[in-house]
This record gives structure tokens, C-alpha cells and sequence, in this order.
């Protein structure tokens, strides 16, 4: 398998069953290619107006950006890059979901930028009258060790990076979201799908390396340790 960068869009070839010197299928896992033209797009959106259009978004995703069902994410406080390529992908069909697809179809790549706005903006601390499933408790102690080794410090052995060195506060990778109040199940979701690459959108394979060498324990702890809110603060980093 080789990755490279090809008229700015990342490419990963995967050789097939053919004879000898057949050319490899070519996979693209994002029509997004993070340029000075792409980032100005993404991060310039207009919030009031991304106000408007995120009212659809609302009945899964809450009306301040937490959802009442820990299988969908949160979208509030994530930084606008990540929020934008995800409508993107979703609308190139590169990210698969059933109930997101026609949604993001609807939108173009300005409205994708203004609904990525507004929810930079949102809060994330907790209201009174919230009925957001984030914070969970973790289910075993045994995994608040595991997520925390992880999260902290990775495995070096494996190859496994820290989660915190992309997704914050140590490192920020464009277009990798911040967890720290992100729904449990929801990332379980995420690392299997990485995991078996039936979610493959991740330029690069960052992702699908990684998970694929998590056992079904630490996809379990990590995600449990973000989901109950011990994930390290990640303040947006600037300019998303």
C-alpha cells in the first residue's frame, strides 16, 4: 500500500488481484486538501447565518450543540475546520451515514463553512435545563487507566501515537477534532468503523492505523474516558 499527494488531493493506492504490472486501485479518502484557498473557505463562515441552517441540526445533535443520545456527537465548541470537512466529506460521499448524506447534500460549501461557525462558538459548559447524555460514567475502573496511558502518552511499542498529540491539547492536527466533550459511544462507534475501514474519510490513514491496533478494550477505555468528560481540556486552537 503507498500514500502520496497528488494535485493536492491525498491518494492511497492499493494494489488488487490482477496480473502482474496491473495498475492498483486508486482510493481518494477526502476531497479535501487542506490549501491556503480551502482553509480561508472553511474558516471564514458566517455564524448568524450558520445560526439558521444548524436548526435542522438540531433534532439530533441538541439545540446548543450536545445531544440527549450518546450515539451521536456533539458538535458544540469543536473547532471549524473539523466540522467543515466532516459536512464536506458527507457530501462527496467520502464519510458514509445514512442520515447525514442528504443533509450535507442540501448544503453548499459556504453553508457548510457558516454551520461550522456557529458551532465553534457554542458554550460547552453545562446549563440547567440541558439534556445532553455527556458526561457518562465509565462502566470499569480498570479503563480509566488504560484511556489515560493511551490518551497521555500512546504506545510506543505498536507505533500508536497519544490521542492528545492530534486531537489536544498537545498537538493539533488540521481538520482533527477536539474530545474532550465528546460522546463515548459515539467515538466507540468511530474507532470500530476506523477500525474495520468501513469509515475510511481520515487523509492519510492516520485513523484506520491507529485503531486497527487497539484491542476492543482500549477502543472501550478511550472512548469512556473521554466520555466521561476526564479528557484533557482543548481549547479551539486559533483560527478554527
Amino acid at each position: 500500500m503507498v500514500t502520496l499527494l497528488c494535485l493536492g488531493l491525498p491518494l492511497v493506492l492499493r494494489g488488487d488481484s490482477g496480473s502482474p504490472g496491473s495498475l492498483p486501485a486508486v482510493r481518494i479518502p477526502s476531497y479535501v486538501a487542506w490549501t491556503e484557498d480551502t482553509l480561508a473557505q472553511a474558516s471564514n463562515g458566517d455564524a448568524f447565518r450558520g445560526l439558521l441552517i444548524s436548526r435542522r441540526c438540531g433534532h439530533c445533535h441538541g439545540s446548543e450543540g450536545f445531544s440527549s443520545d450518546p450515539i451521536i456527537p456533539n458538535l458544540a465548541g469543536l473547532d471549524r475546520l473539523s466540522t467543515w470537512k466532516q459536512i464536506e466529506d458527507f457530501r462527496a460521499g467520502k464519510r458514509i451515514s445514512r442520515a447525514m448524506q442528504p443533509i450535507a447534500a442540501a448544503l453548499s460549501a459556504q453553508d457548510s463553512a457558516d454551520v461550522a461557525a456557529y458551532y465553534s462558538m457554542l458554550p460547552t459548559s453545562p446549563d440547567p435545563q440541558d439534556n445532553r447524555a455527556f458526561p457518562q460514567a465509565v462502566t470499569n475502573s480498570s479503563h480509566g487507566e488504560i484511556g489515560l496511558r493511551l490518551i497521555a502518552f500512546g504506545d510506543g511499542q505498536r507505533g500508536v501515537p497519544p490521542c492528545q498529540a492530534c486531537h489536544g491539547p498537545i498537538g493539533y492536527v488540521k481538520g482533527a477534532p477536539t474530545l474532550a466533550n465528546q460522546n463515548g459511544a459515539y467515538l466507540l462507534n468511530q474507532l470500530k468503523a476506523f477500525s474495520d475501514g468501513s469509515r475510511a474519510n481520515d487523509i492519510n490513514m492516520p485513523m484506520r492505523s491507529i485503531a486497527a491496533q487497539l484491542t476492543d478494550e482500549e477502543k472501550m477505555a478511550v472512548s469512556e474516558y473521554y466520555g466521561a468528560g476526564l479528557g484533557p481540556s482543548t481549547a479551539s486552537p486559533s483560527g478554527h
